[in-house]
């Protein structure tokens, strides 16, 4: 589609939508959108024609900043606009066509003309600018597999992250949806929900998985403590040690030292890709020492010891 006449068009601060500085690293960026994605989402705002709008703008403005080359496309044009600004330009002289011609860019086309649709939801600004830069690029939707839909986050805790959980999902047609979260989930991981977002847009969990005093996670594997006592470090016996399926018996050796480490395999957490397959559990030792001893234990504790020397 081609329009001959200039374009007449709000600019959009997306760094102003976020909050955050221009210089603002990718964590800060995704770290001022899951406050403010949480603070309007709609199942927190139920009704709320404002808070819905500030959901979709604040998504919008995500959707450029987290990716890399739709911000460096998006932060060219805000150079040029903030010099035409700086020098008296009113907002709506701003020449968009001579800017889109100094892209390089070809015939104009929004998200919505080249995609069927597939950029609803999103400003004519975000559709101008970037089904531009697509077409300009000889590319296809942004909507890249690295950078869909809409983002939204979703709480979990360790033990659900290695059993798997059911999330029930508020949609903003007042449907419920039951989302599987499979089991070897971590933090950072995204599980896709088609067509669960605002106008019909894929919608992505973003999973945050809790901390667990238990474990230590690196992967797929586990790290725990067991405390026993010096007793049993000398002569052997069992430790007990917390898996995320219960507590098993560990077999201590005898003459095993403090902070040693054991392997417990198959007993991490499972792949997210293989669910049947399981990291390893690593047990690090601490030893208990006594406070008090018998007068029986004490005087064979010190026999030991003339005995050694």
């Amino acid at each position: 589609m081609r329009r001959d006449e200039n374009i007449i068009m709000d600019y959009k601060d997306y760094y102003k939508t976020l909050g955050v500085d221009r210089k603002a690293s990718a964590d800060e960026i995704r770290s001022a959108y899951r406050k403010l994605a949480m603070k309007y989402h709609p199942d927190k705002n139920p009704g709320d024609k404002k808070a819905e709008e500030q959901f979709k703008e604040v998504n919008e403005a995500y959707q450029v900043l987290s990716d890399e080359k739709k911000r460096a496309h998006y932060d060219r044009l805000g150079s040029a606009y903030s010099n035409f600004r700086t020098t008296g330009g009113r907002p709506n002289d701003f020449q968009w066509d001579d800017w889109f011609q100094q892209q390089g860019a070809g015939q104009r086309g929004g998200v919505d003309d080249m995609f069927g649709g597939g950029g609803m939801g999103f400003s004519e600004f975000f559709r101008t600018i970037f089904g531009e830069a697509m077409r300009s690029q000889g590319r296809g939707s942004p909507f890249t597999q690295e950078n869909p839909g809409y983002e939204q986050e979703a709480r979990i805790s360790f033990q659900e992250a290695y059993d798997g959980v059911t999330r029930q999902l508020h949609l903003t047609n007042g449907r419920k949806l039951g989302v599987r979260i499979p089991p070897g989930v971590k933090t950072g991981s995204k599980v896709r929900v088609a067509g669960a977002g605002p106008d019909g847009t894929d919608l992505y969990l973003v999973i945050q998985v809790e901390e667990d005093a238990r474990f230590e996670r690196e992967g797929s594997n586990l790290t725990t403590t067991s405390t026993v006592d010096i007793f049993t470090l000398i002569l052997g016996g069992d430790a007990e040690v917390e898996t995320p399926t219960g507590k098993v018996k560990l077999g201590i050796p005898a003459g095993t030292q403090p902070e040693q480490i054991f392997r417990l395999a198959g007993r991490g957490m499972p792949l997210l890709k293989d669910p049947k397959t399981k990291g390893d559990l690593y047990v690090k030792l601490k030893v208990q020492v006594p406070k008090y001893l018998s007068s029986k234990q004490r005087e064979l504790i010190e026999e030991a010891v003339r005995i050694k020397f």
